[in-house]
């Protein structure tokens, strides 16, 4: 019974006897070579759809949150394949624990880092693109067996830190929230600045831009149950996946048929490029899931008012605590809704608070050399490794 009490990923325990949700799974707090970072999960449908993971070198950190749709399947596949275009190669051991795997290897630059001298917008673009492609060939191999997969699809939001430079590349409406510190006049406060573009039809400027791209396409963008979608079908207007509305061939093998001219869906992220100045607190990347329910500003008060440890949880709770107020429910009553059916109150929430404020190289961690990496990955299904099951 005690064992049972005590289970958690990473061997933590919740403590003071609260009553825990099955399928909440966090990282109250790992060291990174600026600072500290933790990690939260709530899954919400029956197969977990949101992937993430935070990789952590001597070198560079980088932030990964893939919120699917229509399936895990291309979640899954960003996670296994986008960080190696970015940085590791394809030899190295991998050693799992747990949801958190230790990657013991050289670290060798792939051939876009290579060729450009290091992290650029233009590596980071390769890398999507590379991804994108490779997922079109696993969906050209199993389609027939397998035609969800031309349907299947996936946000991407990847945040890297190197050399005192911060990158932000995004496709779809997982959202990175920057808390900064202002000052005016003689006072001082942490603001929220959006480093990323939401790709949602149901922001005006995106709507305008996917009708700009298709004059001849009169029903591209269509205001379905109170909701605009592209082609009635679908919010965002990029992803990595989605193959039946980015490819003819793909088009008929939906459930209802769609005429598709030309792509309605791109790969190309939104980049963003800034140099970290001593102002700039903490980072917050997070799936749409979380941003449903609050606002940037809610999400950069908590964490500046709120202790580190545990703080990616504490956001999770709070948007768990605003769906139990909108349903007029208590936070208690929505932990004891199983997986599948909590998808009718909120959508899977992936979210990685990343603090940036501790100067490189001072980190309490003690990293060797560049042979040392660690991943930690999101786990895949959070009910069955709370249980106690194996994870494949």
């Amino acid at each position: 019974m005690l064992l049972d009490m005590c289970f958690r990923p990473l061997g933590r325990c919740f403590g003071g006897g609260e009553e825990r949700d099955a399928l909440l799974w966090d990282i109250d707090l790992k060291p990174h070579a600026s600072g500290v970072y933790s990690v939260a999960v709530v899954q919400a449908n029956s197969l977990l759809e949101d992937q993430g993971q935070v990789l952590t070198s001597p070198s560079a950190t980088y932030v990964g949150i893939y919120d699917g749709h229509g399936g895990p399947e291309a979640s899954k596949f960003i996670t296994d394949n986008l960080f190696p275009f970015l940085q590791i190669g394809c030899s190295f051991v991998l050693k799992f624990k747990g949801s958190s795997c230790l990657i013991l290897a050289k670290i060798i630059r792939m051939k876009f880092a290579t060729e450009h001298g290091g992290l650029s917008a233009d590596v980071i673009r390769k890398a999507f693109e590379a991804t994108e492609k490779e997922f079109s060939h696993l969906v050209n191999r199993s389609w027939m067996t397998q035609p969800q997969m031309v349907s299947v699809g996936s946000c991407c939001l990847v945040g890297a830190i190197s050399k005192g430079v911060l990158y932000v590349a995004n496709l779809g409406d997982s959202r990175a929230v920057l808390g900064r510190r202002v000052h005016k006049n003689t006072s001082t406060m942490v603001v929220a600045e959006r480093l990323s573009t939401d790709h949602n039809v149901s922001v005006e400027e995106v709507r305008k831009e996917v009708v700009a791209l298709h004059p001849d396409d009169s029903h591209i963008v269509m205001y379905c149950n109170g909701v605009w979608r592209i082609k009635g079908i679908i919010q965002v207007s990029r992803s990595i996946g989605d193959m039946y509305l980015k490819k003819p061939e793909f088009s008929q093998q939906f459930g209802s048929p769609i005429s598709l001219k030309a792509p309605v869906m791109t790969a190309e992220p939104s980049i963003l490029i800034r140099k970290l100045r001593p102002d700039d607190l903490f980072l917050i990347f997070a799936s749409d899931g979380l941003w449903e329910q609050l606002s940037d500003e809610a999400a950069v008060n908590i964490v500046l008012k709120n202790p580190r440890v545990g703080i990616a949880k504490r956001l999770v709770r709070a948007a768990l605590q605003e769906v139990a107020r909108k349903r007029e429910m208590i936070y208690e009553d929505i932990k004891k809704i199983e997986k599948g059916a909590r998808r009718f109150y909120h959508d899977d929430m992936t979210v990685v608070v990343m603090y940036i404020d501790q100067p490189r190289g001072t980190s309490n961690r003690r990293f060797d050399d560049d042979d040392h990496v660690d991943c930690t990955n999101v786990p895949v299904d959070i009910f069955s490794l709370n249980k106690g099951e194996t994870q494949n």
